[in-house]
């Protein structure tokens, strides 16, 4: 039976719980859209995505108007580790700032714990962000890079395990692209980087949820591929059509939309592979680390 209520303590949100499977059995589709404010599904993506929920008996949908995180029966969730690999600092040679931000604070205000790691390995360069042109000057350090990002709280990925997390997500940026693989250089002859293979690969083989932001799904394309990994990174029929070279599947989505493999656990959404601007990045970047959360 499901009831609804508004709670000061929810700041404001509206939540509705269920108390059995049979309430709040929702077909699971590919892209999530928006929810009403009395927790109703409201209709997708014109281009054919729908929004779904799928939560266990007892837990709660949080209107997306309020910042309150999922709980089972109105209590805190357990406390989830969930790692974030960073590619540096900057969206033309290391991560996008505001999509790292942006998922720093989705994961915070869901009372996650951040693990933030990077590659300890050398920019591939260095971009003057003003001039939009390479710099001159000594080679960088992703992981030093990284470090600004996250007040210098970061540990090298080398260092970081599976056995040390619930959930992975990876922030876009052509560092992701430059830093974490190849993609910007070899485009479908791209390579990994190594310490980055093998987390993603531990993690599924753990089945723990992965969230990919921007062009960060190439990475899962690559590695993934072969099992036919549904993902999405906008509507470029270019990059659609590398992930899918790997043995991907691609699905078209909005920027506040997301696309779920629920079989693979692996959450993707476009965020500034569409942008324009940083309150629907963040709006996608919100429902994912939403969804990656309820599968950890």
């Amino acid at each position: 039976m499901a009831s609804t209520r508004a709670s000061a303590a929810q700041t404001g949100a509206i939540m509705t719980v269920y108390s059995t499977a049979a309430d709040i059995a929702v077909h699971f589709s590919t892209c999530y859209d928006d929810a009403g404010s009395d927790g109703t599904l409201l209709p997708g993506h014109p281009g054919g995505c729908t929004f779904g929920a799928k939560q266990a008996a007892g837990f709660a949908i949080i209107d997306i108007g309020g910042s309150a995180p999922d709980t089972p029966g109105g209590i805190a969730m357990a406390e989830k580790r969930v790692g974030v690999v960073l590619a540096g600092c900057g969206f033309l040679d290391g991560a996008e700032i505001q999509e790292a931000v942006a998922t720093l604070l989705a994961l915070d205000r869901r009372k996650a714990r951040i693990v933030a790691m990077a590659p300890d390995v050398p920019q591939m360069h260095v971009i003057d962000h003003l001039k939009k042109a390479p710099s001159p000057g000594p080679q960088r350090s992703v992981l030093v890079e990284s470090a600004r990002i996250v007040r210098g709280d970061i540990s090298p990925l080398a260092e970081v395990g599976e056995g040390d997390l619930d959930a992975l997500v990876l922030p876009g940026g052509f560092g992701a692209a430059k830093n974490l693989c190849t993609y910007a250089v070899d485009g479908r002859k791209m390579k990994v980087n190594a310490e980055v293979e093998r987390l993603v690969l531990d993690m599924h083989a753990r089945r723990k949820p992965m969230g990919f932001i921007c062009i960060a799904p190439v990475i899962a394309a690559r590695l993934l591929g072969r099992e036919g990994v549904k993902l999405t990174i906008g509507d470029d029929p270019g990059t659609a059509a590398d992930v899918e070279s790997f043995g991907a599947k691609h699905v078209s989505c909005g920027v506040e939309e997301i696309c779920l493999d629920e079989q693979l656990k692996i959450v993707s959404t476009p965020a500034y592979m569409l942008g324009p601007s940083v309150a629907p990045v963040a709006a996608g970047i919100d429902r994912l680390v939403s969804a990656v959360l309820e599968m950890a």
